[in-house]
């Protein structure tokens, strides 16, 4: 990947246009037993992993403002092995959509992953890896419907109650891209922290153990907070992330 797509740099876009094609990944094609062996390991004792179908990112660039993608489909278990054995060969990345949400008193909401899951205890904003749920039937990916999909599905917060933002802020890294769209909710950070965690209730499957609140970088320090998120809260709060 190349054409502005540099790993450590934090980018502003007008737009994402991804495409999903055909595409032959060989470490998925080649590791078959070692990927099989380290999902077992992953997963066992948690029902709740599912080995289905995700996209991971192949071919980027970055022109004008638009960040151009080529996207591929493989199974989640390719990708988690990859993604522990250290992204060997060619640059693959997981390029996903984040609801950086933000309440009306300045404020980000974070979720924290309930320990059922692929991380356990990870703090950050609402997302997931693309699935085919994310393609359009013309093979394009749906970013933006990602972010509100994901946001309700791990918050139970509705689109009609939120202001998305346009454009995105990617957060470029060995082996992944956050796609940070801005997205508000007119409440202060503890009510919408306890609206969040009521509607957490009632949904089909709980992935969030908590809703996190953080007004400062410093405010990480203390949380088991990736550190793409920090470098990002960083750039909109215009704090120097000392963490990495």
């Amino acid at each position: 990947m190349s054409d502005g797509v540099e790993n450590g740099t934090i980018v502003r876009l007008a737009r994402v246009d991804a495409r999903v094609e055909p595409y032959r990944w060989g470490f998925a094609q080649e590791n078959g037993a070692a990927i099989a062996a380290h999902w077992s390991r992953i997963s066992a004792g948690k029902p709740a992993m599912f080995n289905g179908r995700v996209m991971l990112q192949h071919k980027a660039a970055i022109r004008d403002g638009v960040f151009e993608a080529s996207y591929f489909e493989t199974d989640y278990a390719d990708f988690m092995t990859w993604r522990d054995f250290g992204h060997p060969g060619p640059v693959i990345r997981n390029g996903f959509a984040m609801a950086a949400l933000r309440a009306n008193d300045g404020a980000f909401l974070c979720g924290k992953m309930g320990d059922h899951t692929a991380n356990p205890g990870k703090v950050y904003f609402a997302a997931g890896t693309p699935d085919r749920e994310d393609v359009r039937p013309d093979g394009t990916l749906d970013l933006a419907g990602s972010v509100t999909r994901e946001l309700g599905e791990e918050t139970g917060l509705r689109v009609d109650e939120l202001s998305i933002g346009e454009g995105w802020t990617a957060v470029i890294e060995q082996g992944r891209i956050a796609f940070m769209r801005e997205v508000g909710i007119d409440m202060a950070a503890e009510a919408a922290r306890t609206l969040m965690l009521r509607r957490m209730q009632d949904l089909e499957e709980e992935e969030l153990s908590d809703i996190v609140i953080v007004r400062s970088v410093a405010e990480t320090e203390k949380l088991d907070m990736p550190p793409f998120m920090r470098r990002y809260l960083a750039h909109i709060f215009g704090e120097v992330d000392f963490s990495t």
